[in-house]
């Protein structure tokens, strides 16, 4: 896709962008100081300001275009935990390992752990200690990874390659088609869902 787009559920995006300016300077702050940018591309600031103001969006840009921090700076900005949805096992370890060598807290749930590996990152997500924990869609709804995310300070909801969501699409995973109950199990708690590949029908 040429463009980034940021489209918000919420009529009121405007005024709801206009009074998080203060959250926004904040959310520079954390950019400038955790990542080494001095401003945001394209629409990054629009979607970190809808999270920020817990409003629902969605976020379509190029590969390469940054989608990752418009989840993970408003968790360091609010002090939260960001749950974040993800595919694949590799990329949710490869953002992992990038985001703790920035000296951020975050860690991973998947099948390629041992019980006791599990069981270290449910204590720090239930102690408070994660700002982004990245959970496969087929293990984010199981009964005791909610009860584990219930303990926590859960303050936004992204799920990561969106598109997977295309029945149509190749890359179609049944368990997204769930990912809507985690309304339900975290009302209030704003959600973002990212993607690079989205074509009209998707969208």
């Amino acid at each position: 896709m040429g463009a980034d787009v940021c489209s918000c559920s919420c009529p009121i995006h405007d005024f709801a962008i206009r009074s998080a300016l203060v959250m926004l300077k904040r959310a520079l702050a954390v950019l400038k100081d955790t990542y080494g940018y001095s401003a945001f591309r394209g629409h990054q600031g629009d979607a970190i300001a809808c999270a920020l103001n817990g409003i629902d969006c969605v976020v379509l840009m190029p590969t390469g275009g940054g989608k990752s921090l418009c989840y993970q700076i408003p968790p360091l900005v609010t002090g939260g935990c960001a749950l974040v949805v993800s595919p694949l096992i590799a990329l949710m370890q490869d953002q992992v390992a990038a985001l703790e060598r920035l000296g951020v807290a975050a860690a991973c749930l998947n099948s390629s752990m041992s019980s006791a590996e599990q069981a270290a990152v449910t204590r720090r997500l239930r102690e408070g200690e994660l700002r982004l924990l990245y959970v496969a869609p087929e293990r984010v709804l199981q009964p005791r990874t909610v009860e584990a995310l219930s303990t926590a300070s859960i303050s936004l909801i992204a799920i990561d390659e969106a598109h997977c969501v295309s029945q149509w699409g190749h890359d179609f995973r049944q368990d997204y088609l769930e990912l809507g109950a985690l309304a339900e199990h975290f009302p209030g708690v704003p959600r973002m869902a990212l993607t690079a590949t989205a074509d009209e029908r998707t969208r």
